[in-house]
Formats: C-alpha cells, sequence, structure tokens
C-alpha cells in the first residue's frame, strides 16, 4: 500500500502535464513518502494522453488511466479513487491553480488525525467576476438548502483517507458532486486556507453550461428544496385562484358588475401555465437522475491503463 496518492484529471492539458509533473515531484521527494500519480484523461482532443504514457515510461510512480470519451471532471476524480492504493489520497487539478506545494501542509494535518482536510480559497486570481460571483452565490445558496454543512469558497483540492475512499466507492451516483459526499461522509474533517493563482496553460473546459449542470447536480443530489418549493407554490398558486374564484362569482351572481373580457383569462391561464411547467420541469429533473442511476451503466469505461484491477489492489 502506498503512503500516498495522487489523482490527477487531465482534459487538454497538453501545455500543463510536464510542469505539473515537476513540481508534484519535487514537493513528493521533500516529503519523503511513497507516492503514486493517477492521471485520469478524460477524453482529451490534445496530445495529453502521449504526454502521460511517455511520463509513466520514465516514471514508475507514474500511473493512467484512459478514457474512452469525456466522461466529466467529477467521474475521473471517482476513477483515480477507484484505482489508488494510498492510505490517503489528494485530488488536485491540473491547471496549476491549485498549488501542489501545498500537499505537505495538507498531508501534515492529516497525519494529525483529520480523515479529510480541504483548501479553502481566501481569493481566486484570473477568473472573471461573473465567475466569481455565481460560485460564491451558488456555495452559499447550497449550503443554506442542504441538510449537511458543505464548505464554501471550496473545490476538490482536498487530501482524505483511505475510510473515506472506501465509503466514495460504495456510492455510485452517476451525477457526482464528490465535495457534497464527501462532507456527507462526515469523520473529522478541518481546512486550510490559500489564494488560489491563474491557470498556467490552457483554457478551463468548465464552461457556464458545464458550470450550471454541476450547481444542478449538488441542489438536486444533496436537496429536495426544489420539490417542496413546486408543492407549496402549486398550493400558493390554488389558494389564489380560489379565491380569484370566489370573487368571480361574487361579481358575477351578486353584484353584477363585470366586464366581459379575456385580459384577464389569459393572465391567469399563463400564470397557471408557467408555475405547472415549472414544478413539472423541477420534478423531471429528479426522475431523470433517478433514472440514470437504475439504469445502472457504468460510470466510465476504460481505453487503457496502468494499473491493477482494482479488485485485485489487495494482493499488490
Amino acid at each position: 500500500m502506498k503512503d500516498l496518492s495522487i489523482i490527477l484529471p487531465i482534459y487538454n492539458e497538453s501545455g500543463n502535464i510536464q510542469i505539473l509533473y515537476d513540481r508534484l515531484s519535487k514537493v513528493i521527494s521533500g516529503m519523503n513518502v511513497d507516492a503514486e500519480f493517477i492521471f485520469i484523461n478524460d477524453g482529451s482532443h490534445d496530445n495529453s494522453i502521449d504526454l502521460i504514457k511517455k511520463l509513466s515510461e520514465i516514471h514508475t510512480e507514474v500511473r493512467f488511466i484512459d478514457f474512452s470519451r469525456n466522461f466529466g471532471h467529477q467521474i475521473a476524480v471517482a476513477a483515480g479513487l477507484d484505482y489508488c492504493r494510498g492510505k490517503a489520497a489528494v485530488i488536485i487539478d491540473a491547471d496549476l491553480q491549485d498549488p501542489p506545494e501545498l500537499i505537505p501542509e495538507l498531508y501534515a494535518k492529516w497525519k494529525a488525525g483529520y480523515e479529510v482536510v480541504y483548501a479553502k480559497r481566501r481569493s481566486r486570481e484570473g477568473e472573471n467576476f461573473l465567475k466569481k460571483f455565481t460560485a460564491k452565490i451558488f456555495y452559499r445558496t447550497l449550503k443554506r438548502i442542504t441538510s449537511i454543512p458543505i464548505p464554501v469558497d471550496t473545490g476538490d483540492f482536498r487530501i482524505i483517507d483511505a475510510k473515506v475512499i472506501e465509503v466514495l466507492r460504495k456510492m455510485p451516483e452517476q451525477q457526482k458532486f464528490l465535495r457534497g459526499q464527501i462532507s456527507w461522509v462526515g469523520f473529522r474533517q478541518t481546512y486550510i486556507e490559500y489564494d488560489r493563482d491563474t491557470r498556467h496553460a490552457g483554457e478551463s473546459g468548465y464552461t457556464y453550461k458545464k458550470m450550471m449542470r454541476f450547481a444542478l447536480d449538488g441542489i438536486t443530489s444533496f436537496s429536495n428544496l426544489p420539490l417542496k418549493f413546486a408543492t407549496l407554490t402549486g398550493f400558493a398558486v390554488s389558494g389564489i385562484a380560489f379565491f380569484f374564484i370566489l370573487y368571480a362569482l361574487y361579481e358575477r351572481l351578486i353584484t353584477k358588475n363585470y366586464v366581459p373580457g379575456w385580459a384577464s383569462l389569459m393572465l391567469a391561464i399563463l400564470f397557471l401555465g408557467g408555475v405547472q411547467l415549472i414544478s413539472i420541469g423541477i420534478i423531471g429533473e429528479y426522475i431523470s437522475r433517478m433514472s440514470s442511476n437504475i439504469r445502472n451503466r457504468p460510470l466510465y469505461i476504460l481505453r487503457d491503463t496502468n494499473l491493477p484491477d482494482p479488485d485485485q489492489k489487495s494482493s499488490q
């Protein structure tokens, strides 16, 4: 069993791989630990996998997992956790926004007895106002609507104990939200603060569309508040509609003071129709996620790897 596994999801990071390895290697050599680097190529369109394979031919600690296509960042991390053999694992992105030099501090906290040590961002360099603002709103909204305390201003950069990894392997949801799952698992958790750097090279694979999907995964995985919202809105609208019915009957039958017209009718129909469509959409999101998990398809498909099968790790 290794002392430490470094989980590195890769998507079009050819400009970062060599310097990432150099910095990681320097950090690990100063820690005097037996470590493995697990690069997970998540369907990159550049030559990332070729660079990783060359590193693995030169350095025995470099391992790789090559997906058959792009399955997503969270699935790539999950694959690394499935195959890792460390007493603890560090999850870190390859864009060098999260500094590898922080790993010894994370490791020291883990050695002190914490099962999870996550890195909390003091600042985020190289990101525009809209991305910072939407991230801030998302994390604080998620914290308010979930029943578990998910830390704000944190990503996946953290160290987790092998016992936490074992629990995560038993949580095969298709819509992964690992930072929520890790919070849900519990155990002793703490954090260290750091300033996030700008991306070293390349462009972020997290488009606003992917960020929106990620946010939906996080909300629907750890909160049923949207369903409660749909239910409460339905009751509220029904109540308002009931009073409008009473008012209309009063005007029509008692005072006989009404003006025939279609404006109020159309407004009522459009309002009720909008509420119904929103509610159906919210319910549909949950049903879609249930359907994905019921189909029980594999989370990912491998094209190639130099790692042993996870079921055989105990004998390695």
